[in-house]
Formats: structure tokens, C-alpha cells, sequence
């Protein structure tokens, strides 16, 4: 318990997250689609030529006419990038992942593993040395107060990934260009003030806790109910079953907050200019009135897709880690 606890959770979170790198990107890219620019911008980037037709005083004249891309699938979005940034756009802010990493997702493994073992119920059979089993009830409370924690000491980070993986998506006079997460996080600092940094923190904290209190609490009780039962024994099989199935809930009860807030962090807001969303609230009835209620869940499938990996690999490097650990 202690150190152990976020050593091992740090290592694992590092690990899973540049591994999977390229699906959060995709996701991103996904969740930022049909979202309004600012007018000017939406004035030009909008607007195509039209072929030129007679006017009624005998010339002729050249209209536009808006024009929306289409939507791409993953799949789509993926090669888009490639064509149009090259394969390494695909890593784009990997550095601010591993901060985040080592940030949020060491602080909320390591608190998780704490309040697991101060809140266990001891094990009623005298002769066993284990901890003790934890509730549903108490690893849900455990998840949402330790991602919360987490999700607070990593906001700066998030919110630097977030800008480098959507730069290659804007017109290239409009792109930040950051050259790592510390020069973003110091441009930050220097063109909008020390508060950016935890822009959206709001919407990182509840989707820290939500994704935290379903992942961890429902990998831990997936896992009990498979050893428990007898479908399989502690092993590989079993770690990738359970932390499969925790990576799909975790993503279906986080997706409409991850899409609230990746539009929250990613809005840029010059001096003198009206932001494009007064707060999540406003983004999400703005998200709803223009695009409908589905668009909070744009992106889930690279987030089932991206959620599911990250949360195998994550377990499965934590169970190992565990083990090389264990005498320490």
C-alpha cells in the first residue's frame, strides 16, 4: 500500500496510453466534426465556387454556396489524417499523454488501491491472509473520488493533448503548432493566463470520476464474478475478459461528457471576442440544438475501440507489474 500503489498504476497508465495513442486522436478529430468555427472562419473555410451562370443583365457571375464535408467513420478519419499530416499525425501530442498519464492516471490507480485496502471488509475466514473483499457500492465511491483527485492534477495536461491532437484539423494559418506539452502549457500560460491550463476542468473531474468509478470498480467486480463462479481461474483470460468488458462500460457512460469537454478545451478565444461556449451546460444544449442528441456520442466507436485496448492493456500490464513488484 503507499508508493506501490502509484508506481505500479503510473507505469501500466504510461504504457496503455501511448499504446493507444492513435485511437484517442481519431476519437478527438470524430468528436470535433460538425462543430461551428468562428464566423469568419466558417465565411471562408465554408464556402466554394459555384460555376458561373448568366445574370439578368446578360453576363455572368460567380456565386458560393456553403458547403459541409461529410462525415468520416474512424476508418475514414484515420486515412484522412495520414493523406493529409502523414503517419507520425497519428502520434500528435503523445507527449502531453504521457504527462497526463503520469499525472491523472497515477494519481487515481494509486488512491483507487488505497481506499481499496482501508475499505475492505475483512475476509470472515480466519485462516485467510487476504485483504478482504470491497463492495460494488464502496469501489464506485473509491473511483469517483480518487479520479476526481486524479483528473485535477492532470487537467493542464489534458487540455494540451487535447489542442495537439485537433491542430492538424484546422487551416494552417489558424494551427497552434505547439512543439511539446511544456511549450503548450507555457503558451498557454503566456497568451491566455495561468486559469487555461484548467479550462474545462469541470468536465475532466465528472468524466474522471465516471469513467474511474466504471472502469476500475466494474474491473474489479467482473473479475471477482469470474473466478467466483468458476468460469475461469486467475490468469491472462481472465484479466482480459474483465478488463474488456470494464473498458465498454466505462465508455458508454463517458462518451457525452468526453464530447462536451474535448469541445470545451479545444475552442479558441481571442481577446475581445465572444467564446463560442459559455460552459458545458451551453456547449451541450448548443451540441443537442444543432446537431441532435447523438452527437454526444460521436466518436464511440474509436472510444469503444480506443477505451477497450487501453483498458486490456492497462490491466494486464497492471497484473504483471503486480507480480514483478510483489517482493518490493
Amino acid at each position: 500500500m503507499g508508493v506501490k500503489g502509484f508506481v505500479e498504476g503510473g507505469i501500466a497508465s504510461v504504457i496503455a496510453g501511448c499504446s493507444t495513442h492513435p485511437l484517442d486522436l481519431i476519437k478527438v478529430r470524430m468528436q470535433l466534426q460538425g462543430e461551428s468555427s468562428s464566423a469568419a472562419t466558417a465565411a471562408n473555410a465554408n464556402l466554394r465556387p459555384w460555376p458561373s451562370v448568366a445574370s439578368s443583365g446578360g453576363g455572368t457571375q460567380t456565386i458560393s454556396i456553403p458547403h459541409n464535408p461529410p462525415k468520416a467513420g474512424p476508418i475514414g478519419v484515420g486515412v484522412r489524417i495520414i493523406k493529409q499530416e502523414g503517419v507520425a499525425a497519428l502520434f500528435s501530442g503523445v507527449s502531453a499523454t504521457v504527462l497526463r498519464q503520469a499525472l491523472y492516471s497515477t494519481t487515481r490507480m494509486g488512491l483507487y488501491d488505497i481506499f481499496k485496502q482501508k475499505w475492505a471488509v475483512p475476509d470472515p475466514n480466519p485462516n485467510s491472509s487476504g485483504p478482504g473483499t470491497l463492495p460494488l457500492g464502496r469501489k464506485i465511491v473509491a473511483g469517483l473520488i480518487s479520479g476526481g483527485i486524479g483528473a485535477a492534477c492532470g487537467n493542464p495536461a489534458d487540455v494540451a493533448m487535447v489542442r495537439m491532437q485537433a491542430d492538424g484539423r484546422l487551416p494552417a494559418s489558424e494551427r497552434r503548432n505547439y512543439k511539446s506539452v511544456l511549450d503548450a502549457i507555457q503558451r498557454m500560460c503566456k497568451d491566455e493566463g495561468v486559469l487555461s491550463l484548467w479550462r474545462g476542468s469541470s468536465l475532466t473531474v465528472n468524466r474522471a470520476m465516471l469513467v474511474t468509478a466504471s472502469q476500475l470498480a466494474s474491473y474489479d467486480q467482473f473479475k471477482e464474478m469470474i473466478i467466483d463462479n468458476g468460469v475461469m481461474k486467475d490468469g491472462l483470460g481472465t484479466h482480459v475478459t474483465a478488463s474488456f468488458s470494464a473498458g465498454f462500460v466505462a465508455a458508454v457512460v463517458s462518451n457525452p461528457v468526453d464530447v462536451i469537454k474535448t469541445r470545451v478545451m479545444n475552442m479558441k478565444v481571442a481577446s475581445g471576442e465572444t467564446a463560442p461556449y459559455n460552459g458545458a451546460i451551453d456547449c451541450a444544449m448548443k451540441t443537442v440544438k444543432s446537431e441532435g442528441p447523438m452527437a454526444l456520442y460521436k466518436g464511440f466507436i474509436p472510444t469503444i475501440s480506443r477505451q477497450g485496448p487501453f483498458t486490456v492493456v492497462l490491466f494486464v500490464t497492471l497484473e504483471q507489474v503486480r507480480k514483478l513488484l510483489k517482493d518490493f
